[in-house]
């Protein structure tokens, strides 16, 4: 048997005359993008790359080499659509997308909606990122919210859509999906949970609490440490505290925000009693118009993929050849089709950067129904 040295000198050999042939392969592909360009031809053919991986497998022997050959070629075909995408775009298509760039939210004359009641966590993120002075009214359902503003009645949305403990408010990606709404900035606010009652209430005189059943879960520990109380569900922390107030029985407290409490002329029987102390929900700030911000640097996007392996491995090469940092991706069921889904992912970037345009070109010819959701 040859000694080791022998054979990797062999490997490095032939690993020269692969490298040459790449590149000679890529010097092809770029001179077919120059001829789609001028011809306006699509990139990817799909039928075309099937035929080629049978006619690759049927040239090499045994089933490991078979599949290992398909799995090189469909690497070598990505990067050559990559390539010729670039080209597409640097022609210029899809210099141009349907969003238009702005400087600023008029935050001083907008007109604001938020879900909930008054002193509910969405209020409190709408002060946050419009002030104390904004004008706003409040809905029930976030469905009202995402209607509110397509209708015209506000100009802007402030909706819930993660929780650093909880994870992804799952209603909003759908309402997003069916909607023609774009996010246009977020805010996060810290959600620190208070035990609060009626003012002179004590510890001791508790029996029934009320909250959300996300805030019941997210303060187990303080509760369990008092297993006679009652604990009972209701729609948001801020109902619960406005339920307390109108009820007017000391054995009654909520699980709401300091603010909530404030709002509603309660007392904080025991404050900070999350059993995480650093959670936080990311509030999104939504509007009916394609706008962005000019320091806008992150993008989110919904797509569908065939039912097939490897394609949402395919989807997400986009983003690592053009150096894009994914932050985030969900997959949501597609309505009206069993077992099928569609993607949300969020990444790192803004709508005028040659990669962004790339990937996003790359995206929109290999997966279906691409929509961008917002650059914020």
């Amino acid at each position: 048997m040859e000694s080791l040295e022998v054979l990797r000198d062999k490997l490095d050999k032939i690993d020269d005359q692969i490298a040459k042939l790449y590149e000679q392969r890529m010097k092809v592909c770029s001179e077919v993008g120059e001829y789609k360009v001028k011809a306006g031809r699509k990139v990817f053919d799909r039928q075309r790359e099937k035929e080629k991986l049978t006619d690759v497998a049927s040239k090499v022997s045994g089933d490991f080499n078979k599949k290992g050959i398909q799995e090189l070629y469909q690497q070598l075909m990505s990067m050559s659509r990559k390539l010729q995408y670039r080209q597409l775009v640097e022609a210029g298509a899809l210099g141009r997308l349907p969003f238009i760039r702005i400087d600023d939210l008029d935050k001083k004359n907008a007109r604001v909606v938020f879900q909930g009641t008054e002193g509910a966590y969405g209020q409190a993120a709408m002060h946050q990122f419009f002030g104390e002075d904004v004008n706003s009214f409040h809905v029930r359902t976030f469905r009202e919210a995402m209607e509110s503003i397509e209708e015209g009645a506000a100009d802007y949305a402030v909706l819930p859509i993660e929780n650093s403990t909880a994870g992804p408010v799952i209603e909003m990606y759908d309402l997003l999906d069916e909607f023609e709404n774009y996010i246009v900035a977020e805010t996060i606010l810290p959600v620190v949970h208070t035990l609060s009652g009626l003012p002179g209430a004590e510890l001791s005189d508790i029996k029934r609490v009320y909250s959300k059943a996300e805030a019941l879960m997210q303060t187990t520990r303080f509760l369990d440490d008092h297993p006679d109380w009652q604990r009972i569900s209701v729609v948001n922390t801020a109902i619960a505290a406005k339920k307390v107030l109108e009820d007017d029985d000391m054995s009654q407290a909520a699980v709401c925000s300091a603010y909530a409490a404030k709002v509603y002329g309660l007392s904080v029987l025991e404050d900070k009693i999350n059993d995480d102390s650093d959670n936080s929900t990311r509030f999104i700030v939504v509007t009916n118009q394609k706008v962005f911000l000019k320091d806008a640097s992150k993008i989110s996007i919904r797509f569908e993929l065939p039912h097939q392996s490897g394609s949402l491995y395919g989807i997400l090469s986009h983003f690592i050849y053009n150096d894009l940092n994914m932050t985030k991706i969900e997959s949501r069921p597609i309505k009206g089709r069993p077992w099928e889904y569609c993607f949300f992912v969020d990444f790192d970037g803004n709508l005028e950067e040659p990669a962004v345009k790339n990937a996003i070109r790359g995206l929109r010819e290999e997966s279906k129904n691409l929509k961008i959701l917002g650059n914020y």
